[in-house]
């Protein structure tokens, strides 16, 4: 059953940076804005780069390999906001001081899987 997890500490991922985790079998970018914090897929859906070491600008996170830009808030790709291309995004919360995320677990085999929901922190 998936739970939230504890990927960091409070002050380990810099303001306005991501850093990457592993969290229920897939690896997490986790990013820090406007002192909030945001959880999407660290894998690049078009090429799998590691989104968690792109560039951050504002709400949106550059592909360090070819510079495609999705929203750390729903995962959108902000290069063609029609499109159904996008990172998974997931619930992220603090509790104390530690820096947690929610990602559901996988589908069963054969299994339609739905997107993970993003909700504000609490």
């Amino acid at each position: 059953m998936s739970d939230f997890k504890s990927v960091a500490d409070v002050g380990d991922i810099p303001e306005g940076e991501g850093r990457s985790y592993p969290v229920n079998g897939r690896m997490v970018a986790v990013f820090l804005v406007g002192g909030e914090y945001f959880a999407i897929s660290d894998t690049c859906p078009h090429m799998g780069a590691s989104l968690g070491s792109g560039a951050v600008e504002g709400h949106g996170v550059s592909c360090p390999w070819h510079a495609w830009r999705f929203s750390i808030k729903d995962g959108s790709w902000m290069d063609a906001p029609n499109s159904k291309l996008r990172a998974d995004c997931f619930q992220v919360r603090v509790v104390d001081d530690e820096i947690q995320v929610l990602v559901p677990d996988p589908p069963a085999r054969g299994a339609a899987a739905a997107a993970p929901p993003c909700a504000p922190q609490g």
